[in-house]
């Protein structure tokens, strides 16, 4: 992962915060100065937990789990939808769905529902349903897919959750921190970093912060998916060696028995005498 320098960051206006009146004073640590009554952020600390972050996200990756996207915002949706499916993690862009982790049996109820319908549509059975019917079953298909089809494949709780605004989110950072889920967020000067386990203190409501920042998190997930396939790799290799390093040395042991039994002296037969 290329390491986000200070001139990308500048460009992207993370160091941008809100208003005066409107800060969280948890936030002070990451504000570097006021100017205009405005908070501007501290961008070589923003730098620094970006870097942060990106790694736990990389190691997460490598061990094979899977990092929950949360971004209902509208200036976020397309942007993490389009980054985050170049990796197959699962995200949420839509309403998030009260539960969704504390209550997670029953969204997978609500995803199998979802493949149950589209194994009804794929039959021929469907056919024989009457237009009403046929309506009715694509607008519930059409509901599901819309707030469950990028969680079709979560079937276990997220090893973590990355969210994009802590205060329009605060239902999911809530649920996650109940469950102990690690969370990854990008916090501005009137959130609470205190809820976030790693967070990433940039403007959340600019969209070219927003595409920075999460795209060098997915970068950092991607190297991790990389490192897991060559270590796989690697390790059938070495598997495939091993076996073949153990029928090597049963093939010399049995060509040295063979040889050993032709190099043992015979004993001479009995002759029997014939009886007259």
């Amino acid at each position: 992962m290329t390491q986000a320098t200070f001139e990308e960051l500048l460009d992207a206006g993370c160091h941008f915060g809100h208003l005066r009146r409107k800060w969280n004073p948890n936030m002070a640590p990451y504000i570097f100065m006021e100017r205009n009554g405005i908070h501007i952020i501290d961008l070589y600390k923003t730098q620094a937990k970006i870097d942060e972050a990106a790694n736990a996200l990389r190691q997460l990756a490598r061990s094979g789990k899977k990092v929950l996207f949360v971004a209902t915002k509208k200036q976020a949706k397309d942007i993490v939808a389009e980054l985050v499916s170049r990796v197959n993690m699962p995200y949420v862009t839509e309403r998030w769905p009260g539960g969704m982790l504390t209550n997670f049996t029953t969204i997978r109820k609500a995803v199998r529902k979802m493949v149950s319908i589209d194994k009804l549509i794929a039959s021929s059975q469907y056919n024989n349903l009457s237009k009403r019917e046929r309506l009715q079953i694509e607008r519930e298909r059409e509901k599901l897919q819309k707030n469950l089809g990028s969680i079709a494949d979560l079937n276990r709780l997220p090893s973590a959750v990355f969210v994009v605004d802590v205060i329009k989110e605060h239902i999911a950072v809530a649920e996650a921190r109940k469950l102990n889920i690690p969370t990854y967020a990008i916090v501005d000067t009137n959130s609470n970093p205190n809820l976030i386990d790693f967070p990433i203190p940039a403007n959340d409501d600019a969209s070219k912060s927003i595409a920075l920042i999460v795209s060098k998190m997915v970068e950092a997930i991607e190297e991790g998916l990389n490192e897991r396939k060559n270590t796989m790799k690697d390790a059938d290799m070495a598997e495939a060696e091993g076996e073949e390093e153990m029928d090597n040395m049963v093939e010399e042991e049995e060509v040295k028995e063979k040889e050993e039994e032709t190099k043992r002296p015979r004993r001479p037969r009995k002759t029997v005498a014939k009886k007259n």
